[in-house]
């Protein structure tokens, strides 16, 4: 999964809707570079053990940030952004 994280710090590409969509999940108004730069750090701080694949998306799960980041794993686009379940 080394490789993966590596792949997904490079790759990961963002929709337009995925701004809008981070923002109403965790109840922030982030503008793009602010949702950039969160995700970019948390996938970056993010132990490898916490990369998980389950079909066609990877799940990374980041409890110092309390998120989850959804990504494909074909396209590597981020996906969505969810608050960790306490």
């Amino acid at each position: 999964m080394i490789l993966k994280k590596k792949e997904i710090l490079q790759k990961h590409c963002y929709t337009a809707l995925v701004y809008q969509r981070i923002n109403k999940k965790l109840d922030t108004n982030f503008s793009n570079n602010e949702s950039e730069v969160l995700i970019k750090k948390v996938l970056t701080e993010t132990d490898v053990a916490q990369f998980e694949k389950i079909g066609k998306n990877f799940y990374i799960s980041n409890k110092e940030h309390n998120i989850k980041i959804t990504v494909n794993s074909n396209t590597f686009r981020i996906i969505t952004v969810d608050r960790l379940e306490k």
